[in-house]
């Protein structure tokens, strides 16, 4: 999936010049990669942050329209306000089409609700992974990745090499490496018995206390 956005080539540089371009209503950000030297850009902020609402935006390669000239581009980091609704900076890398990429595809978890752990075991799938770390070329990125739970029983995990990835995607990992990606563990397990009650033994009346005799002394 590819999306498109447009940017502006711009010079000025320095914190001073990004805060008089933000109260413009540009977000300031740089492409960068590939032979051809990083270049400053300025983009339209709702139209930025629109885009930043959508899964796919973080994950697909990009076509971003620089002043009317089209470059393949992904997008490698957002900087926000702290407490406001606000972009302060983008980064972006261009992407060559003849050469792999690295990229996080976000996980989409299927059929949960259908597995044995889930439906004849009352389990309960956790999610121990949320995106994947792919290698591909730019033509075969996935928005994302569809994982598929219906095999899943109680105790037992699922790990990447399971996961059916599309055709030119395979995983990026250490040798030997095959981390778990979802689990189905039982909640709650067995009731604590209750504790047999005993009887308390019954306790024998005190004896009545002897009242003293006195002598009376006459």
């Amino acid at each position: 999936m590819q999306l498109e956005f447009n940017a502006n080539k711009r010079d000025g540089q320095g914190t001073g010049a990004s805060r008089r371009l933000r109260r413009t209503g540009r977000v300031p950000g740089i492409l960068y990669g590939g032979p051809t030297a990083p270049q400053s850009i300025d983009i339209d902020h709702n139209e930025l942050f629109q885009l930043l609402r959508k899964e796919a935006f973080y994950s697909s390669v990009l076509n971003v329209n620089l002043d009317g000239v089209k470059e393949m581009c992904l997008l490698r980091d957002v900087q926000r306000h702290p407490y406001r609704p606000v972009i302060l900076h983008a980064d972006f890398q261009r992407v060559d089409a003849t050469h792999k990429l690295h990229q996080k595809v976000p996980l989409h978890f299927i059929n949960a609700e259908v597995s044995p752990g889930v439906k004849l075991s009352g389990g309960l799938v956790q999610h121990v992974m949320s995106d994947l770390d792919v290698r591909c070329l730019a033509k075969d990125l996935p928005t994302f990745i569809e994982v598929d739970l219906k095999d899943m029983v109680a105790g037992h995990s699922l790990h990447v090499s399971h996961i059916k990835l599309p055709a030119g995607v395979e995983a990026v990992l250490h040798k030997g490496e095959d981390p778990v990606v979802a689990t189905v563990i039982v909640r709650g397990g067995k009731a604590e018995e209750e504790a047999p009650v005993v009887e308390a033994a019954p306790v024998a009346p005190a004896a009545p206390a002897k009242k003293s005799e006195k002598t009376d002394k006459r």
